[in-house]
């Protein structure tokens, strides 16, 4: 029975990790002003079109 105690602990330590991950993601993506995220989005843009129109031309 003491193996499911320790199984139960480790379950609680993986969801509470995972959480931490969760947190930390969204505060590091919430640090962003609109005009960044607008930015990086025309960046991502342009190199996606780049890229796109050398695989095919």
């Amino acid at each position: 029975m003491r193996w499911w105690k320790i199984l139960g602990l480790a379950g609680f330590v993986g969801v509470a990790a995972t959480g931490v991950v969760i947190a930390r993601a969204e505060r590091r993506r919430r640090a962003y002003t609109p005009d960044e995220i607008r930015a990086r989005l025309h960046t991502r843009h342009t190199e996606a079109s780049e890229t796109g129109s050398a695989a095919h031309g």
